[in-house]
């Protein structure tokens, strides 16, 4: 699980929330569409709640009622669409304002950290939103982030140690400066060659792309 990422030259950079459901539901297919293009995946998660509202996003909490209800009918469609698991009130997402306001930036630390240490973080990232999203487990705290780690492949005590870690934090707010700048408003969004896809139905159209790039270059 923590292998080495892909030396490919294609890039893609996919910008989500540790907290996302739609980057849970996409997951699977995300990892498809790298083994089989190859590509180097840098997962970014940033800080949704600081970015979207200055790109155009709205935050769930604040759409109005039929677009929250919209948004739980359609994740329950595409739950039943793509056979995955998944809670549409799962027990530790809060509903109000939440206690701790870094609950759901831990996990995304974690996942950096990973990175920094030049793993896979891939199936770490998905086995963190699963345990949100379908598990009823509380990713904000750290024992259940490196359990998840642990039962993962990861060293989930180091990973853990070095969430809050100068480096770490560096990357999370250039992270979130980046996705400023892509005009990243929503999670998941994936950019290739600085064209943007927003949301986890959109990657059939990241798979046509990747397509098209590589029968132009020959690969």
């Amino acid at each position: 699980m923590t292998t080495h990422p892909t030396t490919s030259t294609i890039a893609l950079d996919c910008y989500y929330s540790l907290s996302s459901p739609w980057a849970y539901l996409g997951g699977p297919q995300l990892q498809d569409i790298v083994r089989r293009h190859h590509v180097r995946l840098t997962l970014k998660p940033y800080d949704f709640q600081a970015v979207v509202p200055q790109t155009g996003g709205i935050p769930l909490k604040t759409r109005p009622e039929p677009r929250r209800t919209y948004h739980a009918l359609e994740l329950a469609r595409w739950r039943d669409y793509l056979g995955m698991p998944l809670n549409l009130e799962p027990a530790y997402y809060p509903k109000g304002a939440p206690v701790d306001p870094n609950w759901n930036k831990y996990p995304g630390w974690m996942v950096i950290a990973a990175q920094l240490q030049g793993l896979d973080a891939q199936p770490l990232s998905h086995a963190l939103l699963r345990a949100l999203w379908a598990e009823e487990r509380d990713t904000s705290e750290a024992e259940v982030r490196i359990a998840v780690a642990e039962e993962n492949g990861y060293d989930g005590a180091s990973l853990q140690a070095l969430e809050q870690a100068g480096e770490t934090l560096a990357v999370y707010r250039a992270n979130s400066a980046d996705a400023i700048q892509a005009g990243v408003f929503g999670a998941p969004t994936f950019v290739l060659d600085g064209e943007r896809f927003w949301g986890q139905d959109r990657l059939a159209f990241l798979d046509r792309a990747l397509d098209k790039r590589r029968q132009s270059t020959g690969g």
